[in-house]
């Protein structure tokens, strides 16, 4: 029941804002006929223009219903923690840290593990 009055609104806020639009393009026709200048809108046709807009948009968000949270991590809860920040194709071995560092002393590599046992 609640839900068809405020699709009513909707609907009759939609006439009325078609209904303001047809008054401007009528009141714009009438001062070209008289050769009047177009200054602004009268104020009636503003009002219901703008009145109509508000009932059309509140109308809408009744008729819409309930909004939901969108969780912002939502996609992140499927993805283990070891996966999250692992981005092989940024992985950089070589740079020029090393050239950079006077005291840098290069670790072992494996193959030097593998002959000291």
């Amino acid at each position: 029941m609640d839900s068809s009055i405020h699709r009513i609104i909707v609907i009759v806020g939609f006439i009325s804002l078609f209904h303001s639009a047809f008054s401007a393009a009528q009141h714009r026709t009438y001062l070209r006929i008289t050769s009047q200048e177009f200054t602004t809108l009268p104020l009636d046709i503003v009002l219901q223009a703008v009145l109509s807009l508000f009932a059309v948009m509140w109308g809408v968000l009744n008729v819409a219903g309930n909004l939901r949270e969108i969780p912002a991590a939502a996609e992140l809860n499927n993805i283990k923690w070891e996966t999250q920040r692992n981005l092989p194709s940024f992985y950089i071995f070589n740079h020029r840290g090393r050239a950079l560092a006077c005291n840098y002393v290069p670790s072992p590599s494996k193959s030097d593990l593998d002959n000291l046992e």
